[in-house]
């Protein structure tokens, strides 16, 4: 029979100084991967953040726009992708060939980017070409010519990924996944659109939501590396207030809607392929990325799912039960209400059981407070990675902006190890039964179904 000790207030006082003491050892580590930076807003609105990391005589140019796909606007979806790649089809002052060429001669990389929320447009040059660099950034950002050819080329190309995607049956999974839990949100559509929308998009269209959207108040610009303060103020700054600060929403054009809904019902959506192996995601709607108990769901979706071999899906799924080679879970976090969800891949004959587990391990979390072990390991974890997330120039740089895109404080990462060292095993309890909803899932299966019993 097991014996149970109370513990002296002065032992919990103890252990409050090592927790607060961990905390401060963690702190001290991100500070030491994290160089000093300063904030600016110049006057036409654009956010300025920089870092100066003299390692290397590289500079690093990150970008961040609110002009993800949840800004396309009904029936263009897809439109916030297109106009970020299109970007790089030249300027007034360059060609794409002679964009291309320049870039290379200089051994620069300029890019882009779209996601869910925002776009990116980066440039990484070395230090004694940043002059020239920042000539091709501008160019490219402030006047781009969207050329009708290349345009339509573009479209073409991004038709052809999407045919190529509804090969692989895990994107199709992901895909229906996300049209069937957000269905009429932002988060509802493909980055990329769809076949249809594609079909129905215009050089008119695109350079509508540019003009709407690239402008410098919607945008923070980080520029990390081989560039003090004074050659920032000397010779980047000037030409981004060149920059036009004119622009914004166009009046009549149809607001993205809400992502914020109701918790769904249980839907299950089932997609027969002659395959050897069944392509499960499984999960519901989660959080936004400004919500207080981001943190607390964080440590809590490390123990479930998100920790790899140290998480409980993947020591009952794969390593006793032998369903499987891969199973996660994650939160997906965004400016509109996000999503969980558990992917995984199994044979056909054993994917009952695997999701059967999957929803037990819901419940299970949600039902008694994790261990101790447990919830030392995730806080180790995630304070312990966190460095690697700023261990180069360009992650830096991508970082910063994103920190700014949503609101998270100069401070955060400075605050981060706390917040996460605050996390109790009743934390952890009181947001499982608050974002986990086993008995409101999404499933979407893509499979062999007769073989898999689920027809």
């Amino acid at each position: 029979m097991p014996v149970l000790r109370f513990q002296p207030s002065g032992v919990r006082g103890a252990c409050a100084a090592m927790v607060a003491a961990c905390s401060l050892i963690h702190a001290a580590s991100i500070s030491a991967a994290m160089p000093a930076f300063q904030r600016s807003t110049l006057s036409n609105g654009l956010v300025l953040l920089h870092a100066e990391e003299h390692s290397l005589p590289i500079v690093n140019l990150e970008l961040l726009v609110d002009a993800g796909s949840s800004s396309d606007p009904v029936g263009q979806e897809g439109v916030a992708h297109l106009t970020a790649r299109a970007l790089l089809l030249g300027g007034s002052r360059y060609t794409l060939s002679e964009l291309n060429e320049e870039l290379d001669r200089m051994g620069a990389v300029l890019s882009t980017s779209c996601g869910k929320d925002f776009a990116t447009v980066s440039l990484k040059v070395l230090s004694k070409d940043l002059g020239k660099g920042l000539d091709l950034f501008m160019d490219a950002l402030t006047h781009p010519r969207f050329p009708r050819k290349e345009l339509r080329r573009e479209v073409s190309r991004i038709r052809a990924a999407l045919q190529a995607a509804e090969q692989r049956p895990g994107e199709v999974a992901e895909r229906v996944f996300a049209e069937t839990l957000f269905a009429g949100g932002p988060y509802g559509h493909a980055v990329e659109g769809t076949d249809g929308s594609l079909r129905n998009l215009s050089r008119a269209k695109v350079r509508r939501f540019y003009r709407s959207h690239y402008v410098p108040a919607r945008c923070a610009l980080a520029v990390v590396g081989d560039i003090s303060a004074d050659e920032l103020k000397r010779a980047v700054v000037p030409l981004l207030e060149q920059w036009s600060a004119r622009g914004g929403s166009v009046p009549g054009e149809p607001p993205a809607p809400s992502g914020d809904r109701a918790e769904a019902g249980e839907k299950t959506v089932r997609i027969d392929r002659d395959l050897s192996q069944t392509h499960i995601v499984l999960g519901h709607l989660g959080l936004r990325r400004d919500n207080p108990d981001f943190y607390a769901v964080s440590v809590m979706n490390y123990i479930l799912g998100g920790g790899g071999f140290a998480s409980r899906l993947l020591t009952e799924i794969r390593n006793e039960k032998g369903l499987a080679y891969s199973v996660s879970s994650s939160f997906f976090a965004g400016k509109h209400q996000g999503s969980f969800q558990i992917v995984l891949q199994t044979k056909n004959a054993s994917a009952r059981e695997a999701v059967g587990i999957a929803l037990r391990q819901m419940e299970r979390i949600r039902g008694e407070c994790v261990t101790d072990a447990e919830l030392e390991g995730a806080k180790r974890y995630l304070t312990g990675s966190f460095p690697l997330r700023i261990d180069t120039s360009a992650k830096l740089a991508n970082f910063l902006v994103q920190m700014e895109f949503y609101g998270l404080g100069l401070d955060y990462p400075q605050r981060y190890p706390a917040l996460i060292d605050a996390v109790s095993k009743e934390d952890v309890l009181r947001v499982a039964r608050a974002y986990l909803h086993p008995d409101a899932c999404t499933l979407v299966v893509v499979g062999n179904l007769e073989e898999a019993g689920m027809q």
